[in-house]
């Protein structure tokens, strides 16, 4: 289903799955998805807020009708350069999911190179555990995220784990580590 001008995307990311986090276990889970192929990966490259919420509503529909689809990563090659503008998308993408009754089914999850909390610097390696190559959103099931976490010991530990976890790297090996995803390309 990828293209040519789909692969450099798609590479990048997985690059950064593997090497970020599931090397460092940011998403304790996300290693058993891969390795059972239940992961899809979509290059979106439209531009348009409202085509890239579309977007959404699609994977939303796909994940219903297909089972073996267990989590979808968006990525929007083109779009949402700007953090300010991926924040202002990811609100209405909230709202959307909550207006088409997928509340409680599908949650999202946010990334963005230019990732930073609220209240952090740009220069704090914690962001890097929301960073990715470009700006994507992580569509979950909701039922298979509250299972993973009820077999999971104390998952009330993980977001601080991973913040330590980043600033122990460090920020010049966590701006490589994002950096080294993109020659992946192959």
């Amino acid at each position: 289903m990828t293209n040519n001008t789909q692969t450099p995307f798609i590479n990048a990311t997985l690059a950064w799955l593997k090497t970020v986090v599931i090397e460092h276990a940011i998403c304790p889970f996300a290693k058993r998805e891969l390795e059972r192929g239940s992961i899809r990966f979509i290059v979106n490259r439209d531009t348009s807020f409202e085509h890239c919420l579309l977007s959404i509503i699609d994977e939303c529909e796909q994940l219903d009708s297909d089972d073996s689809i267990e989590t979808t990563l968006l990525i929007y090659a083109d779009a949402f350069k700007e953090f300010d503008d991926y924040l202002d998308f990811l609100e209405l993408a909230q709202t959307l999911l909550l207006d088409q009754g997928y509340e409680g089914i599908y949650q999202l999850a946010s990334f963005h190179p230019d990732y930073c909390f609220d209240g952090s610097t740009s220069e704090d390696a914690a962001n890097y555990t929301n960073r990715s190559p470009y700006p994507m959103l992580h569509l979950l099931r909701e039922a298979s995220l509250e299972q993973a976490l009820d077999t999971y010991p104390q998952p009330e530990t993980i977001p601080q784990r991973n913040i330590d976890v980043t600033r122990r790297l460090g920020l010049a090996k966590m701006q490589t580590l994002l950096a080294s995803c993109y020659s992946q390309n192959n």
